[in-house]
């Protein structure tokens, strides 16, 4: 298949969400519908939802990956300044547990290197830990979507931005398994899918 997307012309909407790690499929389309996508910079951190964590498929079934926090996850804090920790080999873990899932998809090839190098790199504070993989895969994919922060407190959380049933069904890598699974990090559609998730329908 061609690596090269079909341009989408960008409304003029906006779509406003916590920050996270490898965000849902749901909140990719939403954005890419959008045009332009703000991170909620100016709450407080919040248990909960994906601000450390993602949801893949892997061979026994759904796996949560979360970003182990300094001070724990329940601390108030402004989102900005969550530390990660690294107490324990998570990157290195995550990263095996990606390509162990994905190795076989389609567009692991393309994209998995470039994505596993920026999730390896030294991650200091969950925000920008965050911004800079999303931004990557943005980035790889070409997507016609301007990734920024909030100005000010607007207070967006995680029921109020697209759920898993705003994604239509695609290929997945071990579907015969366990039929398709809709709420999954965009690593799921990114592998499997490729420049072909700038495609699905999204409204």
């Amino acid at each position: 298949m061609c690596l090269t997307p079909v341009l989408i012309q960008r409304p003029n909407n906006l779509l406003t969400t916590p920050t996270a790690y490898f965000p849902p499929t749901s909140w990719f389309l939403a954005a890419l519908r959008a045009g332009m996508w703000q991170w909620e910079a100016h709450e407080n951190y919040q248990k909960g939802g994906w601000r450390n964590r993602c949801r893949i498929a892997g061979a026994n079934g759904p796996l949560l990956l979360s970003v182990p926090l300094e001070g724990g996850k329940h601390r108030q804090m402004p989102i900005r300044e969550v530390r990660v920790s690294h107490h324990s080999d998570w990157q290195r873990q995550h990263a095996q547990a990606i390509r162990s899932a994905y190795g076989r998809a389609p567009y692991f090839e393309h994209y998995g290197d470039p994505i596993l190098e920026s999730l390896l790199q030294p991650a200091t504070l969950l925000y920008e830990f965050n911004y800079r993989l999303t931004g990557r895969i943005l980035e790889l994919l070409g997507g016609p979507v301007e990734l920024v922060d909030t100005t000010a407190f607007r207070g967006a959380d995680a029921g109020a931005v697209p759920g898993p049933e705003a994604v239509p069904a695609y290929r997945q890598v071990f579907e015969e398994r366990y039929g398709f699974q809709p709420d999954l990090s965009v690593l799921d559609a990114l592998f499997c899918l490729g420049p072909e998730l700038l495609l699905l329908p999204n409204d």
